[in-house]
């Protein structure tokens, strides 16, 4: 390996490394910001059917909807829509609004959730439309304390019912974590037993597969749009646009640092190829070792048909396949 490749290695892991602390300033905002809306309102916990009277009990199924690319690739939306289903969606913020415009509404489907993790701006975009309006009344919302606050306002506007829970990102540094400091914060007024806290996993799909089990207590669990990766043959400038990656591109494309960096994977399930970016490969290999490590009543299906998700405890099969298995 040259020097320019071990320079670039060590940029990559350097990048990786400080990732979830890029954005630490606006998340204290915007946990400031919240604090009077998660005293106020509704905990995760609440939707536990074990512990609500209200909800229904026992075996149950959930499908996890995110927007990998094979969730087009393979018409999911509109075969989900047209299926008999009825189990719990779990649907990320960003597919939300495709989800509702393909059919896929909480009127069809009354066990709806949508799940927002990321602290960004931008996320309000995911709960600004007409449709949202519409159907949001009958949706329930499980957001991260880190949400930015003018996504929680448009979602409330919008009728979501929102409840809170904590995304574990330095729980393990102690007392003076940052999850730490903010559960006591959280159950200074209200919430005295706290609220859940859940892995992310770096993104919403790792994290709605978490809420779907550990939070809804789903015993199946069904991925759709759970790619982790690219397409074989997307773009260079396609893949480049998901990272802070600016410093390789100038790099020689037949470069064999790129070939660690931008691994391409066989997925033997499906006979399928993708590749997986530094960012990437960190979603992958968290959730195959977060479905790995799961409890032995969590069975874990990807449906996706795609990407990089298979190995230990995770079962892959054709969502139609799973959708004649599971639909009651």
């Amino acid at each position: 390996m040259t020097s320019d490749t071990n320079s670039s290695q060590s940029s990559i892991e350097e990048i990786m490394k400080n990732r979830q602390y890029e954005f630490f300033d606006e998340w204290v905002s915007n946990f400031a910001l919240n604090l009077s809306d998660i005293w106020s309102g509704k905990s995760a916990r609440d939707l536990d059917p074990s512990k609500n009277k209200n909800l229904e009990k026992g075996s149950n199924s959930a499908i996890v909807i995110g927007r990998g690319p094979s969730i087009k690739k393979f018409d999911h939306l509109k075969l989900l829509a047209e299926s008999d289903y009825k189990g719990s969606i779990v649907c990320c913020d960003g597919k939300l609004i495709d989800a509702l415009n393909a059919g896929i509404t909480p009127e069809k489907f009354p066990k709806y959730y949508v799940a927002t993790i990321d602290p960004y701006p931008e996320i309000q975009s995911y709960y600004d439309n007409k449709i949202i309006d519409e159907y949001g009344s009958k949706i329930k919302g499980i957001f991260t304390v880190l949400t930015n606050p003018k996504a929680v306002e448009r979602a409330k506007v919008a009728g979501i019912d929102i409840h809170w829970i904590h995304s574990l990102f330095d729980y393990n540094e102690g007392e003076k974590s940052f999850n730490q400091i903010s559960a006591k914060m959280v159950r200074a007024k209200k919430h005295s037993n706290g609220l859940p806290g859940i892995q992310t996993g770096g993104n919403v799909g790792t994290s709605a597969w978490f809420i779907a089990w550990q939070i809804l207590k789903c015993n199946t669990v069904g991925l759709i749009g759970i790619n982790h990766g690219w397409e074989e043959d997307d773009s260079w400038e396609k893949i480049l646009c998901h990272g802070n990656f600016d410093l390789l591109k100038n790099i020689d494309q037949n470069d064999p640092s790129l070939k660690q960096l931008f691994k391409k994977i066989h997925n033997p399930e499906f006979n399928c190829n993708c590749i997986l970016d530094p960012v990437f490969q960190f979603y992958s290999s968290a959730l195959k070792e977060f479905i790995s490590r799961s409890p032995k009543w969590v069975n874990t299906i990807n449906a996706t048909e795609g990407g990089s998700i298979f190995g230990d405890r995770v079962t892959c099969a054709s969502f139609h396949t799973f959708l004649e298995k599971y639909h009651d």
